[in-house]
């Protein structure tokens, strides 16, 4: 498995000839949107959708779904600007695939509950955003959907590169990692293989790849 990151919330995950995309719309963040032709595309809200080829699998909320040797677990979630009655308006995602488990939040409020912890199970791989200022997860909230969650890697998304035009500005990626207090790795693309992963968190930074 192979996962590379495409700016914003968006990274593209490659399992043998498959191709699952996440939130590929980033035309709006004045980038590329991603994945015209990826077998799948998971939104963790339904605005992040992009143009696709017209045979993929577009997944947009909550359910259980098996493309070719890939399951995936779509979780209902409070979304980060939601009040707590304001219902589940966003979805996370659990994608298991060679024996590899990559969980990816989108932009949800840290109050994960026991269920939806148990709903995700297992996780090596969690990918979660930290730029924060009101838009989605700060440092603090990514930091502990991370405790919560107990990930071996995680891969940081949503924060400021330079390059990238958010709506609301993010934080750099240096106020997370202090906040964490781990290890950093970085690389422009995570190249995973079942059984490899160690004792120590370690934070994946993954260079935007266009």
């Amino acid at each position: 498995m192979d996962i590379e990151y495409k700016g914003g919330n968006c990274v593209v995950l490659t399992i043998k000839k498959n191709v699952v995309v996440v939130d590929p719309k980033l035309s709006d963040l004045n980038l590329k949107d991603q994945g015209p032709n990826a077998a799948v595309q998971l939104l963790t809200q339904p605005q992040f959708g992009a143009p696709h080829n017209e045979d993929a699998l577009v997944i947009n909320g909550p359910g259980e779904y098996e493309v070719a040797d890939i399951s995936i677990r779509g979780v209902a979630a409070r979304a980060h600007m939601d009040g707590p009655d304001d219902g589940k308006k966003a979805t996370m995602y659990s994608i298991v695939a060679e024996d590899i488990s990559v969980v990816v939040t989108g932009h949800i409020h840290p109050d994960i509950a026991e269920d939806q912890l148990e709903a995700l199970g297992m996780v090596d791989v969690l990918i979660v955003p930290v730029g924060g200022n009101g838009y989605t997860l700060d440092a603090k909230g990514a930091v502990e959907v991370i405790r919560k969650i107990d990930p071996k890697v995680v891969i940081p998304t949503h924060y400021a590169d330079g390059a990238t035009s958010y709506a609301v500005p993010q934080a750099d990626l240096d106020v997370f990692v202090k906040e964490l207090g781990a290890t950093v790795e970085n690389s422009n693309k995570l190249k995973l293989k079942s059984g490899v992963f160690g004792d120590k968190l370690i934070v994946q930074q993954l260079n935007r790849v266009a």
